[in-house]
């Protein structure tokens, strides 16, 4: 493989062309007319576009991906995440151009891309599942006698997306009807497919996923867990590896139980396996993702596994070199994901020019982004600028380095979540490590955060005051009750 086209734009496209490049392999970007300036666009050995700014004219078509490969004579296509990623067809088109996918068959993605077959996949090998029903319903009166069966809470989930979209918990008979059609509506907007399926509803859960990495020569390693429970409508904020909670006996189990499910879908590359955790520490299967994960870099610094190094390495035939025993958890890392959002806000998008724009540096600390200063924050997009990561021997440091790195991290132009970011490393939950996917509902508001940033902003207060009082010492105004341009004019 000599050359890699990299379907994907932003900081993730940066990040696979700099482990191509390290590998001796060139790189292509692609981009919308909105990218053309981007970074990712910059440091691609080439770079073709592909069309409008709106991504279903751009980064969407399958078609124009594939053929600006067969231009470039790229011998590879590797998606990033989000996008075509986790598209089995998209991949089967790919391999039919007769250019390699860098990622899993497409068999592998069609069955874990649907939460019920994903779970038919694995029930053979022994894994633990939540309770529910084994099949997609869209019928209201089917929804009401099944979930009188599993026991209020339950969760209604869309069968063939994720992301939080068409997720609804339902604490009552009461609310099922409504919470039912509104699951429906939201996954038939989604993914055009509003098929959901009932489970019963774990409380105050922990979201741990485990790190696969598997060959085509039969090879499976875990390289262990990421704690993801820091979360906001469902979805991630901040992640850490490795988790505060899981003992050595639990962290083998979920690692075993990982490698079962890469197998019962015959995986290649590197995918991630997703399990709750109960208060009592009971884990159960939920679901894989068949990509390269926002949140790998946590594990890359804990293991020193560059990640996308490996899913070339597989998408080359090449045997795996890893195996379980050479793997072992060393330090510890936290990411913050920086959105362009206004945490004050709900969280909703913030658009704008980036004005400022300065990187924090030094040792342990890693950024993943796509943007520079000066640049716009495009509307068309994911709202996330990049990912804030510190590495240390213990927890305590990682987390007191990325508290630095928050602040040497100057963004203007646009509201982002990094105020947020410090406020949960500040809080005495997450630095307990007591905490689960409740985290914000339970302690965050935007009073909350405004009041932990009152000392800094009472501070800034009386040092303005004091410039203050200093100036009018120095400033006195003129005694004279006209002034000599008034007398000039006057006298002209």
């Amino acid at each position: 493989m000599k050359k890699i086209l990299v379907a994907n734009r932003g900081e993730i496209a940066l990040r696979v062309m700099r482990s191509a490049k390290k590998m001796g392999i060139k790189t292509v970007a692609v981009f919308s007319e909105v990218d053309r300036e981007a970074p990712h666009v910059k440091y691609a050995d080439e770079a073709i576009c592909l069309g409008a700014a709106p991504s279903s004219e751009s980064y969407l078509v399958m078609d124009k991906v594939i053929q600006a490969a067969k231009d470039t004579a790229a011998d590879g296509i590797h998606p990033g995440y989000g996008f075509l990623s986790e598209n089995a067809e998209f991949a089967k088109k790919v391999t039919n151009a007769g250019i390699t996918f860098i990622g899993p068959k497409p068999h592998a993605i069609e069955v874990m891309g649907n939460k019920l077959a994903a779970k038919e996949a694995v029930k053979d090998y022994n894994i633990p599942m939540v309770p529910g029903i084994e099949e997609a319903i869209t019928d209201v009166d089917l929804a009401t006698k099944i979930a009188k069966e599993i026991g209020f809470p339950i969760l209604i989930k869309a069968a063939a997306g994720g992301g939080g979209k068409g997720m609804r918990v339902v604490e009552n008979i009461e609310e099922l009807a409504d919470q039912m059609k509104r699951a429906i509506s939201e996954a038939e907007s989604a993914f055009g497919d509003g098929s959901v399926f009932i489970e019963k509803y774990v409380a105050s859960p922990r979201h741990i996923e485990i790190q696969v990495l598997a060959d085509n020569h039969g090879n499976v390693v875990h390289l262990f867990e990421r704690e993801c429970s820091i979360q906001r409508r469902h979805q991630k904020v901040v992640e850490e590896a490795p988790s505060v909670v899981l003992t050595p006996a639990i962290r083998e189990a979920m690692g075993d139980a990982a490698i079962k499910v890469a197998k019962a879908c015959d995986y290649v590359g590197v995918g991630t396996v997703e399990f709750l955790l109960d208060a009592d520490k009971n884990f159960y299967f939920l679901e894989m993702n068949t990509r390269l994960q926002v949140e790998h870099p946590v594990t890359e610094l804990i293991t020193g596994v560059d990640l996308v190094e490996q899913q070339i390495k597989v998408a080359r035939n090449e045997t795996l070199q890893i195996t379980q025993n050479d793997l072992k958890i060393k330090g510890h890392a936290v990411e913050v994901r920086v959105y362009a959002e206004d945490p004050l806000d709900n969280f909703m998008p913030s658009i704008g020019t980036l004005s400022t724009y300065k990187r924090p540096r030094g040792k342990g600390i890693r950024l993943d982004d796509g943007f520079e200063e000066g640049m716009e924050i495009p509307i068309y997009y994911d709202p996330m600028l990049s990912k804030l990561i510190t590495y240390g021997d213990t927890r305590e440091e990682a987390i007191q380095l990325m508290l630095s790195a928050i602040e040497n991290y100057k963004i203007e132009g646009a509201s982002t979540t990094l105020s947020f970011g410090k406020f949960v490393c500040e809080h005495p939950a997450f630095l307990s490590g007591d905490f689960d996917t409740h985290f914000v509902k339970n302690y965050y508001s935007a009073d909350k955060l405004i009041a932990a940033r009152l000392p800094e902003h009472k501070v800034a207060g009386l040092f303005g005051v004091h410039l203050f009082n200093e100036y009018t010492k120095v400033v006195k105004t003129p005694e004279q009750e006209t002034s000599n341009w008034r007398t000039n004019r006057n006298t002209k």
